[in-house]
Order: structure tokens, then sequence, then C-alpha cells
């Protein structure tokens, strides 16, 4: 099964009903995979499970597939249960973010903009098709949802609710320190996750050059926000971004 090409489709998928690819994605089966009429194709919608099809028609520019049978039935909650809310950073960095993030499971992809976020646009189009080649690649049933880019007020008014959120918090209190020295500084994120139990949950991760004082004394005192460590060394966004959400999945997700 895993040699058959993967893809994700709009369409609904219902045994015998034929559908069109797209033109991207009707090359990649004819030109570049070299398939044609009556080869098998695994598909999935993030609604109807995943499905092995088999091309139905195939010319030089469109390839129609015809579903057969179900392998995989749909996840009652797919991914979500977590949402990674980060600061983007440089371009490559940010597009390795969300294709991680996507990877280990992120049903929401939130980029917030905070006071010393420096890429203050990101491009959706980017994004979603990055994710999409994520989800292909990495047998999600799913995509994760991904937005354009808001304040860090509007990101954590949007939550639902009582959810946590994991704010990785790698500064201290000193002033004068460098990244706040050791007072202040919050407790290891595996001791915390395992204090919130089997919650879905939000990961808050901040711009290089962290959080500026004020933000920091907002987000500590906010309720349903947990300040975390991710250990002694000071780690680049996009490392923090993949060890808090790998941490999760270990602890709280469906790695457990």
């Amino acid at each position: 099964m895993s040699s058959m090409p993967r893809l994700f489709v709009n369409s609904d998928l219902v045994a015998g009903d034929a559908f069109a690819l797209n033109e991207e994605q009707s090359k990649y089966l004819i030109r570049v995979m070299r398939l044609g009429s009556g080869d098998p194709v695994r598909v999935f919608n993030g609604r109807d499970g995943e499905w092995r099809a088999q091309i139905s028609k195939a010319d030089g520019r469109r390839a129609d597939l015809v579903p057969v049978a179900r392998l995989r039935s749909q996840q009652a909650h797919g991914g979500a249960r977590l949402t990674l809310l980060f600061a983007p950073v440089k371009k490559s960095e940010t597009d390795f973010i969300v294709e991680k993030a996507t990877e280990l499971g992120a049903a929401r992809i939130q980029p917030v903009i905070t006071e010393r976020t420096q890429t203050r646009t990101v491009r959706l189009d980017r994004f979603a098709k990055i994710a999409l080649e994520a989800a292909e690649q990495t047998e999600r049933l799913d995509l994760p949802e991904v937005s354009d880019a808001v304040s860090l007020d509007a990101a954590l008014e949007a939550l639902p609710s009582g959810t946590p959120v994991v704010f990785c918090d790698e500064a201290g209190d000193e002033a004068d320190a460098p990244w706040g020295g050791q007072a202040g500084r919050a407790a290891p994120m595996a001791d915390v996750l395992g204090e919130l139990g089997n919650r879905p949950a939000a990961i808050l991760i901040g711009p290089e050059g962290g959080f500026s004082p004020a933000e920091r004394a907002f987000l500590r005192g906010r309720a349903d926000t947990y300040p975390v460590s991710l250990g002694p060394r000071i780690l680049r966004a996009e490392t923090a971004a993949v060890s808090a959400m790998t941490l999760w999945q270990a602890l709280c997700g469906d790695w457990s």
C-alpha cells in the first residue's frame, strides 16, 4: 500500500463515484509517476477517511479517479487537540515550522505578531502547500488549519475558553543578567504537562529575541497560561517549536 501515490483531494469519497483531479495532481500522476488508467492511488479528504482509488481516465493533462475501497476510517478527533501559536521568523525557518507542525499532528497553525517579531507578513498559499505535502507524506488523514498572522492578543482570544496555553518562556527575572538569569525560570515542560493531563492545548513559541518584558508579564499573569522551560540552553524558534510539540505528543497526545 505504501508504494501507491497518496493525494489530498477536496471531493467527497464514495465508492464508485468518479471525480477529476486538478491539473497539478493530474500531471504528477501521469507525467511524473508514469501512471495510467487502472493504476491505484490512495486519496483522503479530511472527512471520509483514506481510500484506495483507481485512475479511470488519463490523458495528457487530466486524470479522473474512482474510489474503490476505504482503507482507513476518519479518526474521531484527528489532530484537533493541539494548536501551535508561533511568531514568524525567517522564510526557510518559518517553512520548517509549518512542515514539522503538520508532521507532528497540529490541528491549527497560527502565526502571531509580537513586539519583537521581525517577519510580519506570511504567505498563506505557500504555507497551505507545505502543509498539504507534509500531510500526504506522513499518513495524516486531515490537513491542519493554517491561519493568517494576527496579534498575540487576538490569537489568544480566539482559543476556546479554558484552553491551556503552554507558554515556552526561556527568560528569567533578573533584569541585568543574560536572558534574565536563573531566578524566576519556569518549571520543566515535562513536569507541567504532567499536571495538565489529557486536555486539548495550545503551545506558544516566541520570536528571535524572545517576548518583551511586558508580554512576558502579561502571559505569566494570564489565566490558563502555563510557563514552561525547554531546558538550560536557549533554543532557536524552530527548534523550540519541534521540541515542545514532541514533548506534548509524547506525554499528552497520540504518542502516549
